[in-house]
């Protein structure tokens, strides 16, 4: 193994407090390690730096030495070398650390300059903190509390601006709250690689808008959203919902596709009312795609299967258990499973379980899309290297059932248990559904569901626990954020019932048990627990699997050129 070379570190002084820290490091990410905020609204550490609120003002120094003999200069009533302090306030996001480099950020200049900041950035803002949706998360009322005069000067009329400009689909401004921080307008020409918003006009007149004839309509608008530090930008979906501070925050993982970006979900007494990404510098950075925050809507779908059925009727879950292995001995060799790439790592360990004790064959299915080189892959199921860790599969899934169809069709498979997927979308007709006995695992109804002669309703990725292995071979956990739907099981436990229907050894139907057995059987897992799993994941060996044709690019991992500038 090659060892990671070490960068180069220098040593600063930050409010009397010696640090070593990377070279290149600037004062607000310096400070931050050791425990000191120098307050900022324009600075982001994924977007280049403007130095345009000057919120970040800090009192900054170097060692002095003789210009002609470049010997130290001596304080005779220290013993220490003399610190030249600047006489004028720097912004701490333009300034890199340099060797010798002394900060003071609590000085009494500093104080005067940041009070006088706030001040002018809250002369034309509106006091509408009440009905902004940004309170409770708002940057400018955080630091107008820690860092303002605590009290205005200002008698003379605000500037009026409009209050609810349409700037895309998904995103609504605020004219009158916006600071002109321009990250927005940063993160949509260095990210999304979608330049469409500037200001226009001057002075407290200036105005954030859309270049003629454009809108923000990518994919990523809403990151806009989570970056500005004020109530100017505001999601539509989310708009006059909810107050940020009545919602519970769950970690958990984007699963429209293989790139399994992190992101966190905020409901209330089981409802979930937004998503927003959760920050990975090895995976996603702090972005996710617009399309992934909707994914909650799946929840309480029309759709939705919330009742255990045999044959169209509404029954128990013993009931249809004790079915599905009358149906198991009715077809001894004669039973196929279909996996999911959806799926999570346990469940399709257990899948791989049943299939060893119905000595069936085992098929997944892809869903192949257009990948968009940031945050959206090509492969658009979460979990197919998770099939490969665990050995549910030893090759890359076709999107079309054409082996199960010819079996069907044969004779030779007469019971098909399908786990979370629509067996007619994957190219089973009508009519070779009619001649198996479907044992449907899933959330929502379809033609598959709507043929099986038993269905198990089962829970979505928001109402279990779990983990997935994304594109990067990544092992990342997302956790239970509302409790599942009255009639929904658990799918550890439908299928670890129904190994045990189909007369397999008995098997944990719960996560850590689970867990135990994965540890057991799986090597790649085998110093891995639930528990101990990083909140930024664990790369495993991709090495196994490298011969494989995944997709091109699909190994890497996202990385802006801002990131690694």
């Amino acid at each position: 193994m090659i060892a990671t070379p070490k960068p180069d570190l220098v040593t600063v002084n930050i409010d009397g407090k010696e640090i070593a820290v990377p070279k290149g490091t600037n004062v607000i990410e310096a400070a931050r390690l050791v425990n000191v905020d120098v307050p900022h609204y324009c600075y982001h550490p994924k977007l280049s730096v403007v130095g345009n609120c000057r919120m970040c003002l800090i009192e900054m120094g170097m060692p002095a030495v003789d210009p002609a003999t470049k010997a130290p200069i001596i304080d005779p009533a220290t013993g220490k070398q003399k610190i030249n302090w600047i006489p004028r306030p720097q912004i701490g996001c333009g300034t890199n650390v340099s060797p010798g480099l002394h900060v003071k950020t609590t000085s009494p200049m500093v104080k005067d300059a940041r009070e006088g900041v706030m001040e002018f950035l809250l002369i034309n803002h509106p006091l509408d903190c009440p009905i902004c949706d940004q309170a409770g998360e708002c940057k400018l009322q955080e630091q107008s509390t820690g860092y303002g005069r605590g009290y205005s000067r200002f008698i003379e009329q605000k500037n009026v601006k409009p209050k609810r400009t349409q700037l895309g689909p998904r995103v609504v401004l605020d004219d009158e709250r916006c600071i002109l921080c321009s990250r927005c307008i940063r993160f949509s020409k260095e990210v999304a690689k979608d330049d469409v918003l500037g200001f226009i006009d001057r002075g407290s007149y200036s105005t954030l808008t859309c270049y003629p004839g454009k809108e923000l309509k990518n994919n990523y608008s809403l990151n806009t959203v989570d970056i500005c530090p004020v109530g100017a930008l505001t999601s539509t979906d989310f708009r006059f919902k909810m107050r940020v501070w009545f919602l519970k925050q769950t970690n958990s993982i984007d699963t429209e596709t293989s790139v399994g970006a992190n992101t966190v979900v905020w409901s209330r007494e089981g409802v979930i009312y937004r998503i927003t990404p959760r920050r990975n510098d090895a995976v996603n950075d702090t972005w996710m795609a617009d399309s992934g925050r909707v994914l909650y809507k799946q929840v309480q779908a029309a759709d939705r299967l919330t009742a255990v059925q045999i044959n169209g009727n509404d029954s128990a879950l013993d009931i249809a258990v004790n079915t599905a292995a009358e149906l198991f001995k009715a077809a001894p060799g004669a039973v196929a499973v279909v996996g999911s790439g959806r799926s999570s790592v346990e469940e399709q360990f257990l899948t791989k379980q049943l299939a060893a004790a119905l000595k069936a064959p085992v098929a997944l299915v892809s869903r192949v899309g257009e990948g968009d080189g940031l945050l959206v892959s090509a492969d658009r199921n979460p979990n197919v290297r998770g099939a490969l860790v665990t050995g549910l599969i030893a090759a890359l899934p076709s999107s079309q059932l054409t082996g199960l169809a010819a079996d069907i069709d044969a004779g030779k498979v007469r019971v098909v248990v399908a786990v979370n997927e629509d067996l007619s979308a994957a190219g089973l007709t009508a009519a070779q559904l009619a001649k198996v006995s479907v044992i449907y695992l899933g959330t929502h109804r379809h033609a598959t569901s709507d043929a099986a002669k038993v269905v198990i309703p089962t829970l979505t990725v928001f109402e279990k626990s779990g983990t997935f292995v994304n594109q990067q071979f990544r092992l990342q956990k997302f956790l239970k954020a509302i409790p599942g739907p009255v009639g929904a099981t658990d799918d550890l436990t439908a299928l670890a019932r129904l190994v045990a229907a189909a007369g397999g050894s008995t098997v944990a139907g719960d996560l850590t048990g689970v867990w135990k057995a994965l540890a057991a059987a799986v090597p790649a897992l085998g110093a891995v627990t639930f528990a101990n799993l990083p909140e930024t994941g664990l790369l495993l060996d991709a090495a196994p699997f490298a011969a494989l044709p995944f997709a091109e690019g699909e190994t890497l991992h996202y990385r802006p050129a801002a990131a690694t500038t």
